[in-house]
């Protein structure tokens, strides 16, 4: 055990409630608990016990769960008293725990613990934060496959193969007067090709992971009575946005979580888009409207089919909308037309149109299957992993010092390209944490909440 001081806290919400729970790791466990309760509870056993204070003082009644060393959360001693809810005995308890010898637990400090006891990798700490913080069922699944060390385990066997490569391309180096030119073998390049297909398929895996976890940020955008907040309504299900037959209605940004076929997102009802206005509150609306585009995940473009059905309203505007994000036009209101126009998918120069009618439903299921597709998941999205931003730019990085170290092998620079693939195999131990700074851990935990 790396860590000899014991630390306590409420690991239940503050605030009333059925029960509350206390928990404790470390070495002092067994004496706190003998001090405490007149003795230690059976090893993973509920038993009912008394709590007093240090005068004998009747603090609470309540289930006492004993987890020695190292079987347990942290691989430390742990002990569990779950009691009655209420900020006031859950504070008297901490209290009396503080005075036997405990600290009070920093934020995370638990499951940082958990981590470097070896109990648990980097990436499934987080993925413990990310499943108490998950914002849709989906985004709970996933967080739990990650926690089941299945993000880990990809990118541990990605780390495998690479370091079989590295054998391979350090061996060549320490014997160059072979007549075998191992540096420029197709064996070789079959390897590293091996390689970059893991470590590109993690890579999306992550990045759509990554997406999930934190939820996607779509913009509704399009010029002025097209039926923006209309289809905020519909998404949301209920009324966010006000609608009325007055173009430029809405002024500033809107804003709602709703879950849409699983997935957490985001909506921004925006103002209208023209080209040239003269009321200053409108210009300044649409101004946000940009600025909101700017910073989406996705943009949804809205167009009334009845009355642009060429969609010139998108091409007047398609300059100004940033390359960065991706666009869906949305051809609203085909309830108005004679049939209802076919979806066309997106290419390389044109984004994918969805025809719908926002005020009678038609066309939205296919919208809701899009959105989740967005964030990578087909289908029931099984499969997918939780992941965060700093693990994809982890894994970016490892890719493009293997696109590098593809260079040096090009040339023949061995020694160049095995310091390419040392430093790409170190970017995917920072992933599991295998790799390190206290700066970054501080960072991870100290986000967690108190009492985990």
């Amino acid at each position: 055990m790396k860590a000899r001081d014991t630390i306590v806290a409420v690991a239940t919400p503050p605030g009333k409630g059925g029960v509350g729970v206390v928990r404790i790791s470390g070495t002092l466990v067994p004496q706190i608990a003998a001090a405490l309760l007149g003795g230690i509870p059976p090893a993973r056993l509920a038993r009912l016990g008394t709590w007093r204070d240090a005068r004998g003082g009747l603090l609470d009644t309540g289930l006492a769960l004993y987890f020695p060393a190292p079987h347990s959360y942290t691989g430390e001693h742990v002990l569990e008293l779950h009691g009655h809810g209420g900020d006031v005995s859950l504070d008297a308890l901490v209290e009396r725990i503080v005075e036997l010898g405990a600290r009070r637990a920093r934020a995370g400090e638990f499951t940082e613990r958990a981590f470097l006891n070896d109990k648990i990798d980097l990436a499934q700490a987080e993925a413990i934060a990310d499943l108490i913080d998950a914002g849709s069922r989906r985004a709970a699944q996933a967080a739990l496959r990650s926690l089941q060390g299945e993000f880990s385990a990809r990118v541990n066997a990605t780390r495998a193969a690479l370091t079989s490569l590295r054998v391979y391309v350090e061996a060549a180096i320490d014997f160059p007067e072979e007549e075998i030119d191992f540096l420029g073998s197709q064996e070789l390049r079959e390897r590293l090709e091996d390689v970059r297909q893991r470590l590109g398929s993690v890579l999306k895996a992550a990045e759509e992971g990554a997406i999930l976890a934190r939820g996607l940020t779509i913009a509704i955008a399009g010029p002025p009575n097209a039926g923006k907040s209309t289809l905020m309504n519909a998404l949301a299900g209920h009324d966010v946005s006000i609608v009325t037959p007055v173009a430029g209605t809405t002024r500033d940004l809107l804003r709602e979580r709703v879950q849409v076929e699983g997935v957490a997102v985001e909506l921004i009802d925006t103002a209208g888009l023209r080209e040239v206005t003269a009321d200053a509150i409108e210009a300044e609306g649409m101004r946000r409207a940009r600025e909101a585009i700017h910073r989406a995940d996705h943009l949804l473009f809205l167009v009334d089919a009845s009355e642009d059905p060429q969609a010139k309203a998108f091409e007047i505007e398609r300059a100004t909308l940033p390359a960065g994000v991706p666009v869906t036009m949305v051809m609203n209101k085909v309830d108005l037309l004679p049939r209802m126009p076919d979806a066309v998918a997106a290419t390389a120069d044109a984004p994918a149109v969805l025809p719908i009618s926002a005020a009678t439903g038609a066309g939205l299921d296919v919208l809701r299957r899009h959105i989740a597709a967005l964030a990578g998941l087909g289908g029931e999205g099984e499969g997918a992993f939780s992941a965060r931003a700093r693990h994809v730019d982890a894994l970016q990085r490892a890719m493009a010092h293997l696109d590098a170290a593809t260079a040096q092998l090009g040339g023949k620079q061995g020694e160049l390209a095995a310091l390419e693939l040392r430093e790409a195999q170190r970017e995917l131990g920072e992933v599991v944490g295998d790799v390190t700074s206290d700066e970054l851990l501080g960072r991870i935990f100290g986000s967690f909440c108190i009492g985990k």
